[in-house]
């Protein structure tokens, strides 16, 4: 098919198999398209999945490290006695308190990375909606 002709013949001139055919083809090359943005924002996501999980990992190891101070409190507490006899192990064991709170936070940022809306291909599905409208309305 001459694709010069096409373009000078008028749309109500065109047979139905042409006007069949261009939108076979058309509708292909539409779906290539949002398949390549799928794609394209299904990686995007897999990355924002490598952050949520790189925080986890660090709020672990916070945690972690937390409770290696607490147990170290304790072990104060129990060695040293003085005067005060609360002072010596409540110092630690406030700093371990706030290293845990540090830890769920991180956790928490982590876990806000892989919710379910942060993973979804909005921009995906606006571009079906679009499509669907524009279709809705060549068809009506």
């Amino acid at each position: 098919m001459d694709t010069t002709a096409r373009f000078t013949t008028p749309p109500e001139n065109r047979s139905l198999i042409s006007l069949v055919a261009d939108l076979f083809r058309e509708t292909s090359t539409l779906v290539h398209q949002e398949a390549e943005l799928a794609k394209a924002e299904i990686s995007e996501k897999v990355s924002e999945v490598g952050k949520g999980i790189a925080a986890i990992a660090i709020g672990g190891a916070i945690l972690f490290a937390g409770f290696i101070v607490l147990l170290f409190a304790a072990c104060n507490g129990l060695a040293m006695m003085l005067p005060e006899e609360h002072a010596s192990w409540l110092a630690p064991l406030i700093v371990g308190l706030a290293v845990m709170v540090l830890g769920f936070i991180a956790v928490g940022i982590g876990k806000h990375e892989l919710s379910g809306s942060n993973l979804t291909p909005t921009r995906t599905m606006d571009s079906l909606r679009q499509d669907t409208q524009l279709v809705k309305g060549h068809v009506s």
